[in-house]
Formats: C-alpha cells, structure tokens, sequence
C-alpha cells in the first residue's frame, strides 16, 4: 500500500450530537473517542503518519464553553490512553501555534510531545491552534528571521511546522462537505481528496477502509502523464 501519511478533517460532531438529542460537547466526546480509533486502525494498516485537524485558528470564534470544553478533553484523552500509546508505539506530535495555548494546554502538550518521542510505529500528529495560511506566513517570517532573501520550494518547506513529516497521501473529510477549510494548504497540493457524507462520530473502519480502496484505484501524476 502507498499511503504513508492520511490526513482527516474531523467534522461533524455536533450535527452527530443534535441528531440523537444530545448536548454539542458529547459530540466532541464520541469524536474524540473515533480519533482514538483511526490512529489504530492506521498502525494496523501500516501508515506512518496520521494528521487530524483537531483545533483550527478559526475554532477560537466558537462559544468560550465549548472551546473550554474541547481542551479539557484533549488533555483527559491524552492522560487516560497514554498507556495504551506506548504499548501501540504511538508518537504524539502537535502541530500549529502550539506555544500560543493557555499555558497549562501547552505544558500537557510538551510532555506528550517528549515521552513518546521514542516511538516508532505510527506518528499521531494533532493539528491544535492550526490554520494552513498561518504557517504559511509564519514559515516567511521565520525565514527572513533567519537571513532568508530568495526562497524556492524546498527552503520554504525547511520552515514549516513539521518540515520532516511528508505531505499526505490521502486527505478525507467527513460529514459531506466539500471544502478543505485552511488545512494544510501548502503540504496538499498532490494529495488525493476523499469526501464522504458519514459524521465523524459514525466513521467506521469500514468507512475507513472504503477510502482506502478508492486511493489505492487512483494514478497519482503529480502534474505528469
């Protein structure tokens, strides 16, 4: 198989929730629970590398409760299944404007971060605080920081959030839009897009290995024949 990085835009958590009468934050819950899920569901299949957008720059507009809520639960999630990562040989990475988080998000974060950093299996990276025009610009200005003056490809990607992670093979988004809502503009120029109608809460490993198989059927060209 060729996929090495799948890349997920998580949505729909809250349709999921006010489908079955629920509160918008138990969404989130069962979200993050799928979350957990599709991270195993990669090592098994043998992808290296699994991006979930998790919190965009955009998220920060959402009521102060949920946003609240949303973090408290990243942190719950990360303390309850941290046994279960190292067994698996889960690396937690973040990516976005991590160092700008309440401080307590961020020092939850590091430690992640820095006691999985051994392991080999699979890399989950979070995109937390995360917006794909953002890194661009902060890739810029990092650069000329760095006494950049003329820029290709290759020097701008040295500056990135995770410049040795490789693009995504795969992208898919749930919930049946179609649109890619600032996420990863740069690193997804050739990635394949896989929409589907299913909410995040409801994506299965069938639902899962669907989109496999629809990429697995594509030529990927990357601008050739």
């Amino acid at each position: 198989m060729n996929l090495t990085h799948l890349a997920v835009i998580m949505d729909g958590n809250g349709r999921w929730a006010e489908k079955k009468g629920l509160p918008r934050i138990e969404g989130h819950r069962r979200g993050a629970q799928k979350a957990e899920e599709i991270i195993e569901w990669c090592a098994e299949l043998g992808v290296k590398y699994v991006t979930l957008y998790t919190f965009s720059t955009e998220n920060w507009k959402r009521p102060k409760d949920e946003v609240d809520f949303l973090f408290s639960l990243l942190v719950e999630m990360l303390n309850k299944k941290f046994s279960r990562m190292m067994e698996q040989g889960v690396r937690i990475r973040f990516c976005g404007l991590v160092e700008r988080l309440p401080e307590q998000i961020l020092t939850v974060c590091k430690k992640f971060e820095q006691k999985t950093k051994d392991n080999q299996k699979i890399q989950a990276i979070l995109a937390l605080n995360y917006g794909g025009r953002r890194e661009i610009v902060d890739a810029i200005n990092k650069a000329i920081q760095n006494g950049v003056r003329e820029f290709d490809e290759i020097i701008l990607r040295e500056y990135l959030y995770l410049p040795d992670v490789p693009d995504p093979d795969l992208v898919i988004r749930t919930s049946g839009e179609l649109r890619i809502s600032n996420f990863l503009l740069w690193q997804i120029a050739y990635s394949e897009l896989y929409f589907t109608e299913v909410l995040w809460p409801d994506f299965s490993k069938e639902d899962l290995l669907k989109a496999v198989k629809d990429f697995e059927k594509r030529h990927r060209r990357f601008g050739g024949l």
